[in-house]
């Protein structure tokens, strides 16, 4: 394995920053859309609902990945009606139901995210200027954002660098820095402070309104409002300011100029010097003139405490900054000053004023916290709990601070007030919350606060949706007794104390921090299962999360449906549910709208290959083929609902049918009537239909089109050749309808003469309203030239055309409209030009689009998709959106498309222009081998199956497509190979199931497990645990996972003293230690290990056993091993248990090595598990494996190999590491060890001399992580991860000659992960194709893949490449650094450098691709990926070909 790819499976959720901003609109945007409603409200008794006000977006990013969401808020009269059937949490608060967060755009970096601040203009709500968003990378970039209307996405509006030789003097010869750039924002907007190299400020001065750095090519800022730009910099040494040790900076309200408060140490102490040094902090404020660039100190307070370690800004009028410490919070303004101490740590200054002591315990270290009002700030501690303090106050002075226990919640990273009525929680360690407040005084309290006080839990059915545990909730602090936010001890008029009342509405689902994973099977595996579809039956279930966030999450790539029932059912070409509803009234129809969703299907249509088969999908299924008058004698095309699900109509090669239950009402033959246009039979053959009630749109062979059109009335069909495309001479290549549904049409708004394109659904609403719920229809036409247009129907006026659609441009924009924005340069070629048209020429004529979708899923605010689906498998995904152009370039003269050359009169002003298209990632490789072609991929849409809706992709490599919070999650189906067709299916037995045909003939009645949750990269499950998993191991004769866990306990100090120290020192210590001292308690962490069971029918798992350790005692790791009993000379798989005793420094390190049988499941569960050995050791044990039947155990510095006799376990050979042994992996009889700093040691086993010996070693420093063997084929290779986030490749060459005689491992290839590995998986890889391993050979059958997890949440996988593929792969990826605009200017290649923190490092060669990048590739404009497959010397196919094979050969879970 010389070569290998490096890519990501599962992206990072973990939440490390989050802030709240106007950045898609301004406030007086959104306030002119919300004026309307409140103008209601005020006459009511509500006065409340009037602060809900304009609400930012809110931008979370985690690790590399950023997101920006928008708040959508449920009006409580049931305005939204998307969820208005089911229960909301938290009741109604302020006149809102609910609110749930919606994906704007999404972007992977190429760098993880240091710092995000957003620069606003701090106005008022009146303001007409959007936000910006600012993130920092390593070492010193600063990059901003500012959302762009037109393309509808983030671009780069300056890019700050302070790196490379020019900046070398601001390090001052350092390497190594203890964190990345911090930026804090001046309140008003007017700058940005940025600590770059610990100890250089960085001003950069915001732009007064229209100017910047960034030019506009493009008017279009002028009508929407502008965002805010940074005008200019300048650096600031705080050396020069005799500034050592910055801990925090912010800016603080109420000055003319922009003030800068500095947190800095004077002299650093440590906890042994405490006693006499402790007050070592000070703050300095600076008043920053950005135009003279002066800072003077206007103010300043010394002998803060050491442990001071953050500045929270105090908002207008109070003004003001207050110091948070691990033990007290001080407030400081140029006049006033006061304290509140938290806990019986905070140390005193001899001279000062008393310090006020808070009525309860609390540490703040490791605190964060944002305001709720201008005076009531919230804290969430690192016990997740919610505390509010009040700054009690007369107008400007605060006369002291108040804290109080509120909530408890989810351990954060991050909190920001969105708005003044929500607040965001983002988390790294559990779900990040979304969660409204409303204040009120005490005095009156809240209607709800009986029901919120029992818990604020997103466990409370937050839409079906979210059916799942949220081991994240914010309980009660208060168990069960009515919650006041406000302690009661207060001696304060009662009408100054605020009241606030909380509802979580809305959760995002993090499985971070990924500490262990095992890989084990799925409740509802196939055994008998073979090649990629065996993958689907396993899972990853992963230790994750920390103290009461901690969970297990079960993890699954690939959905594995719940299987009902199945019936064989050979050469099956399509089928379809139909509803039948009788004909009755009008007013009956038009009341039962909301009852439509739980409406049984009535018939089930099988098309076979010669003929056609009717279920009736009663109580259970039954054929009534014979009985009913549907056209059985040959294939079904189509078939469907028309007039409101009255009639069925069915689509056949040669007519149509229409059927009201089972019996016939007309039937319609094809190419009969106009029997002057029948000169071929294609053109009365029909081969795909779509239904848009009342209209069917047919596409015959030879690509013309006709239109059904529904008459209401008679409930009766009749034909229609729109007369547009009768002489067009470019036949149809794809074709479908599109029904924009819902009380707004959605595209109506497209139009910029909104009023006049409503024709048909005027017509409509005046039919005594029945028929309300239509909408208007559209007709989507393909071209084989590759021309996309949209007409209305049944008109057939074109209202948006798009060239090229064929080629996947990132935008599609009406061709009426001049395009302002050109994404993609050309890449500069000029030289080969004519050869590279030759070569285009013959690869696009052959595209052509074979299926068309367009659909809007039902909810308030819901956009557009359009799915597209080309002859070679590419799944083309664009979501529509709005902007209004100026009309400076939209009233320009009107294109008339070439292939159908119409008078300028029919094209009228109501084209969409406004209406464009943004191309969506979907992370998906659906390609089709050029050889099983027999089945093409086919596009289901389904509206609610399990409460998800999305579209099925069906096909060689079917997927399931679900939306959630406008966000495609493409969750891939293995099991059972190419499907053949899909539809749903919702009856009695089978609720909101669906039914698919395999192409083995099975036709498969199934559910969607419903403990899952598929907004994820994976579909995700949650078991909560309430204590921190550290490691577990499965145990697969059993299907047992036993996992180690460890909770906070609180013990008293003389309890602890004595358990850890002999006797004799503890009567000494005992002596010295004051009786209140010993009254105090000390929290410890208590361990077990738990034995769980996967809980059959999706409930939480089942504990079949607990083995809790000693006090004091950890356990370290837990491992399932094979033992080769030499008594009774059979295997033995045990569990094996390493441990070690913390008991201070004083005392020698021990550990204890466990080994426990498991029994029969049948017995009872006490004893399930036997403990067959237990012996204490020197030193922790910290490792265990099996090698050989015999047990290797590593223990404080050495590892000793035993041999297992059924009762005793006795040492064979050792061998001396150098510090602590992290991870053991084991091949054969070879032992790869990673060590805690010195890297990895190459060791192996001889039977015959009974001896470990070094083979060799990796001679530089480095902190393992984890460490796996890595093999392709015969080669040995060995990876490790350390704390620098770097992966590395090592191999053992003894006959190269810089292998010194072979005691040096060699560097193979080292690589930038950007995250903590934390566990390596060798999973083989799967065989891609029969083509593939039939030519490389048989020893390529032997390759591996490792599955890695990281910190962040994220999953991704190393595997081995070949050489041709990699040599071609690393030329495109270099192609692309520079052919691909990259988000925030960041360079891909710096990203994935090996990052050594200071330390000498040699660099190894660059033999790892990065699949984030090649990804891009398909992106990209159809013209442009042949452009650079052709410079590189390759074709698309083949490129395409080798990252699907890869896709495919790792296509694990």
């Amino acid at each position: 394995m010389s070569y290998a790819a490096f890519k990501m499976m599962h992206w990072a959720t973990g939440i490390e920053n989050c802030a709240s901003g106007f950045i898609t609109h301004s406030p007086a945007e959104l306030a002119a859309q919300i004026s309307p409603i409140q103008a209601v409200d005020l006459e009511s008794e509500w006065p409340a609902k009037k602060r809900i006000g304009p609400i930012p977006n809110v931008v979370v990013t985690a690790a590399n990945v950023l997101e920006l969401y928008t708040v959508r808020v449920h009006e409580e009269d049931g305005r939204s009606s998307q969820l208005s059937s089911e229960p909301r949490n938290g009741g109604v608060m302020d006149g809102l139901s609910g609110a749930h967060l919606e994906l704007v755009c999404h972007y992977r970096l190429h760098g993880n995210i240091e710092s995000m601040v957003i620069l606003s203009s701090g106005g008022d709500e009146r303001s007409k200027r959007r936000d910006s968003i600012l993130l920092s990378f390593q070492d010193a970039k600063i990059t901003v954002l500012e959302y762009d209307d037109a393309a509808h996405e983030l671009r780069t509006s300056s890019m700050h660098c302070f790196e490379g030789p020019d900046w070398h003097y601001l390090k001052r010869g350092r390497e190594s820095f203890s964190r990345g750039p911090t930026m804090k924002i001046d309140p008003v907007g007017r700058c940005v402070g940025a600590l770059v190299y610990d100890l250089q400020m960085v001003i950069m001065k915001a732009a007064q309104a229209g100017q910047g750095l960034a030019v506009d090519d493009e008017p279009s800022n002028m009508g929407a409002s502008a965002s805010v730009r940074i005008e200019s910099s300048y650096i600031i040494n705080l050396r020069d300011l005799d500034m050592m040790h910055v801990k925090d900076f912010t800016f603080i309200h109420g000055y003319i100029e922009p003030v800068m408060v500095i947190l800095q140490e004077k002299e650093p102490t440590w906890a042994g010097r405490i006693t006499w040094k402790h007050h070592t902090c000070m703050i300095s404020a600076l008043s920053i003139s950005t135009t003279l660039k002066q800072h003077p100190l206007i103010w300043s307070a010394a002998n803060l405490p050491h442990d001071a370690y953050k500045l929270l800004p105090v908002p207008s009028p109070i003004g003001g900054v207050l110091v948070i410490c691990a033990n007290s919070i001080h407030y400081h303004s140029q006049s006033v000053s006061c304290s509140l101490g938290l806990n019986s740590f905070c140390a005193q200054l001899e001279n000062s004023l008393d310090m006020t002591k808070s009525n309860f315990t609390v540490e703040l270290d490791a605190a964060n916290a944002t305001w709720l009002s201008h005076d009531v700030a919230m804290f969430s501690s690192k016990t997740g709990e919610l505390l509010l303090l009040t700054l009690v106050n007369d107008g400007r002075v605060v006369q002291r601070l108040d804290l109080m226990k509120s909530k408890a919640s989810v351990l954060t990273s991050g909190i920001t007030t969105v708005g003044c009525s929500f607040f965001f929680l983002g988390s790294r360690l559990g779900d990040s919350l979304l969660v409204q407040y409303s204040s009120g005084t005490s005095l009156s309290t809240s209607v709800h606060a009986k029901e919120e006080a029992a818990d604020v839990d997103s466990d409370a059915p937050l839409a079906k949706k979210l059916r799942r545990m949220s081991s994240d909730s914010l309980q009660d602090y208060t168990s069960g007794e009515e919650l006041s936010l406000f302690s009661t001890t207060s001696n304060s008029s009662e009408s100054t104390q605020k009241s606030f009342t909380f509802a979580v509405r809305d959760s995002l689902i993090n499985v971070g921090p990924l500490k262990d994973f095992a890989y084990g099977l799925r409740i509802n595996a196939d055994l008998n299962a073979t090649g990629i579809s065996k993958q689907s039956n396993y899972e990853l279930v992963c230790a994750s999360g920390h103290g009461k966030n901690g969970a297990i999450c079960v993890m699954q790539h690939s959905v594995r449906p719940d299987l009902i029932t199945e019936v064989e059912l050979p050469g099956c070409k399509g089928i379809w549910t139909v509803y039948h509803k009788s004909s009755r009234g009008h007013a009956v129809d038009a009341l039962k709208p909301s009852k439509e969703d739980d409406e049984f299907h009535a018939y089930l249509i099988i098309s076979l290959e010669s003929r056609t088969m009717v279920l009736e999908t009663a109580d259970d299924l039954g054929e009534v083929t014979e009985r009913v008058d549907y056209y059985v004698q040959g294939t079904t095309i189509a078939a469907g609902n028309l007039f409101g699900r009255r009639r069925v109509v069915q689509i056949f090669a040669r007519g149509a049918r229409i059927l009201d239950g089972s019996y016939m009402t007309q039937e319609l033959p094809f190419g009969v009537h106009n029997s002057d246009h029948n000169s071929s039979p294609d053109s009365c053959t029909v081969s795909s239909a779509s239904i848009a009630d009342p209209y069917v749109l047919l596409k015959m062979v030879d690509g013309s089109i006709q239109l059904l059109i529904g008459d209401l009335s008679t409930c009766t069909v009749s034909i229609y050749v729109p007369s547009i495309l009768a002489n067009s001479t470019d036949s149809v290549s794809a074709c479908t309808l599109y029904i924009d549904k819902g009380p707004d049409s959605w595209l109506r708004r497209a139009s910029t003469d909104a009023w006049l394109s409503s024709g048909i659904a005027e017509t409509i609403d005046g039919n005594d309203g029945s028929y309300h719920e239509q909408g208007d229809i559209y007709c989507l036409l393909c071209y084989e030239s590759g021309t996309l247009d949209i007409y209305d129907v049944p008109n057939f006026k074109c209202v948006f055309s798009c060239d090229k659609f064929v080629s996947g441009k990132s935008h599609l924009v009406d061709r009426s409209v001049r395009e302002p924005f050109k994404p993609y340069q050309k890449i500069k070629s000029k030289t080969n030009k004519e050869s590279t048209d030759l070569g285009r020429k013959e690869t696009t004529e052959k595209m052509k689009v074979v299926e068309l979708v367009m659909q809007r899923w039902s909810g308030p605010y819901c956009r557009p998709f359009l799915f597209a689906v080309l002859n070679d498998g590419t799944m083309l995904c664009y979501q529509a959106y709005l902007y209004e152009g100026l009309d400076s370039y939209s009233k320009n003269e009107e294109v008339v498309s070439p292939n159908n050359s119409v008078d300028p009169s029919s094209i009228s002003a109501s084209r969409f222009r406004n209406l464009r298209f943004i191309r969506v990632p979907t992370d998906f490789t659906a390609r089709e081998e050029p050889s099983n072609m027999v089945i093409q991929p086919k596009i289901t849409v389904f509206k609610n199956i399990a409460g998800y809706q999305g579209l099925f992709l069906s096909g060689s490599r079917p997927a399931w497509f679900m939306v959630c919070r406008e966000r495609l999650r493409v969750h891939p189906q293995l099991c059972d190979g190419s499907i053949a067709a899909f539809t749903v299916l919702h009856n009695v037995n089978c609720n909101h199931g669906f039914i698919y045909v395999t192409l083995q003939g099975f036709l498969k009645i199934c559910q969607l497990p419903s403990a899952f949750n598929y907004d994820n990269y994976w579909a995700v499950r949650k078991i909560p645990l309430r204590g921190t998993p550290h490691q577990l191991t499965y145990c697969a004769e059993k299907n047992l996972y036993s996992i180690i866990l460890s909770f906070p306990v609180a013990r008293p100090i003389n309890q602890v003293l004595s358990s850890m120290l002999d006797q004799d020192i503890g009567q000494m210590e005992r002596e010295n230690t004051s009786s209140d001292d010993l009254q105090k308690t000390y929290t410890l962490d208590d361990f077990e290990v738990r034995l769980l069971e996967p809980e059959k029918s999706g409930g939480n798992w089942d504990t079949r056993a607990t083995i809790p350790m000693q006090p004091c005692e950890n356990a370290l790791t837990v491992r399932m091993v094979t033992l080769f009993n030499s008594a009774t000379k059979e295997n033995e798989a045990i569990m094996a248990i390493g441990t070690a005793y913390v008991q201070g420094e004083d005392v020698a390190a021990r550990g204890r090595i466990l080994l426990l049988s498991i029994g029969k499941n049948g017995e009872n569960s006490q004893n399930l598990v036997t403990e067959v050995y237990s012996k204490e050791l020197k030193g922790a044990i910290s490792a265990v494996a099996s090698l050989q039947g015999h047990l290797l155990i590593a223990s404080g510095p050495k590892i000793t190999l035993h041999k297992w006799t059924g009762s005793e376990l006795t040492g064979v050979a050792f061998y001396d590491t150098p510090l602590y042994v992290v991870s053991l992996n084991i091949v054969k009889n070879f032992i790869l060890l990673g060590d805690i700093h010195k890297s990895i040691y190459f060791l192996n086993w001889k039977e015959q001399g009974a001896q470990l010996s070094l083979l060799a070693k990796d001679f530089g420093s480095l902190d393992c992580y984890a460490t796996e063997f890595l093999i392709d084929g015969s080669t040995l290779s060995l990876v490790v991860s350390d704390d620098q986030k770097n992966i590395q490749i090592f191999y053992y060459a003894p006959k190269m000659v810089e292998s010194w005689k072979g005691q040096k491992l060699l560097s193979r290839a080292e690589f930038h992960a950007g995250a903590h590995v934390t566990k390596f998986l060798r999973l083989q890889m799967l065989p891609t194709s029969d083509r593939m391993s039939a030519t490389l050979g048989s020893d390529k059958t032997n390759r591996f893949a490792l599955l890695f997890s990281t910190l962040d949440g994220s999953i991704g996988c190393v595997a081995p490449l070949d050489e041709l593929t990699f040599r071609r792969l690393q030329t495109l990826q270099r192609k692309l650094v520079d052919s691909v605009p990259h988000v925030c200017g960041l360079n891909p290649r710096s990203f994935r450098q090996f990052r050594s923190n200071g330390k000498a490092h040699h660099p190894g060669p660059d033999n790892i691709v990065d699949c984030e990048l090649l990804s891009q590739y398909e992106m990209l404009p159809l013209e442009n990926q042949l452009e650079i497959a052709n410079q590189i010397g390759t074709t698309r196919a083949q490129i395409l070909s080798n990252l699907t094979d890869y896709s495919l050969s790792t296509s694990f879970l």
